[in-house]
């Protein structure tokens, strides 16, 4: 099932096309009074000696007690690291977006739309930094959030199990809201995954553990 949505081929400071995320859904989604102070921009990013994980596109604050799993895309880059909590799996991304903003706003109406044709019960929420999409498939229960920044989108998600989606959508906003984002400057088209890259040790961990495998 694919989470993010189709892509489109276009220039970086193309406005993106309004699509309505109505996954019944209240009319309007408030903008908070006074919106939470993360995730932040690189130029922005707080000294408060809060530990975070360097992705490369992206430094997370990884729970005490988390596991982590590395999905590899078959060519070899990183596609996306999970964090294996007790209320669920997180994962964050972050994507190159339009100047003007917006993007988070078109993706949800597609991400409603992909999740229902795969057969979710899917609703609309409103959270922290506006819209949140909530799914449920099968047994998992999903909970998406994304929020617009400087010429970047972050995008996250948990799955977890019915019983659990409060306390793992509150652990999904922690983990959001004290995320940095690292965009660079290099011109993008909008929608382009910012890259992954592991840190050193835990790169040498899997390479170790591949030729293991291999020899095994």
């Amino acid at each position: 099932m694919a989470l993010f949505g189709r892509r489109r081929n276009r220039d970086e400071d193309e406005e993106p096309t309004s699509v309505p995320a109505d996954a019944d859904a209240d009319e309007g989604f408030p903008v908070p009074v006074e919106a939470p102070d993360g995730p932040y921009d690189e130029e922005d990013e707080p000294d408060d000696e809060q530990p975070r994980l360097d992705l490369g596109s992206i430094r997370v604050p990884v729970p005490d007690g988390a596991q982590l799993q590395v999905e590899m895309d078959p060519a070899g880059p990183v596609r996306a690291v999970h964090v294996l909590t007790p209320v669920g799996q997180i994962t964050l991304n972050a994507y190159a977006a339009p100047r003007s903003g917006g993007l988070w706003r078109e993706v949800c109406g597609e991400l409603a739309e992909q999740l229902r044709g795969d057969g979710a019960s899917v609703r609309s929420h409103a959270g922290d930094w506006g819209q949140e999409l909530g799914a449920t498939l099968g047994e998992a229960t999903l909970r998406f959030i994304g929020v617009d920044g400087p010429r970047w989108m972050l995008r996250g998600v948990v799955a977890t199990r019915p019983e659990l989606v409060d306390p793992a959508t509150a652990a999904l906003r922690d983990m959001i809201r004290g995320t940095v984002v690292v965009r660079g400057d290099s011109p993008m088209p909008v929608r382009t995954p910012l890259q992954i890259d592991l840190p050193r040790a835990i790169a040498e961990h899997i390479a170790a553990q591949n030729a293991e495998q291999q020899q095994q």
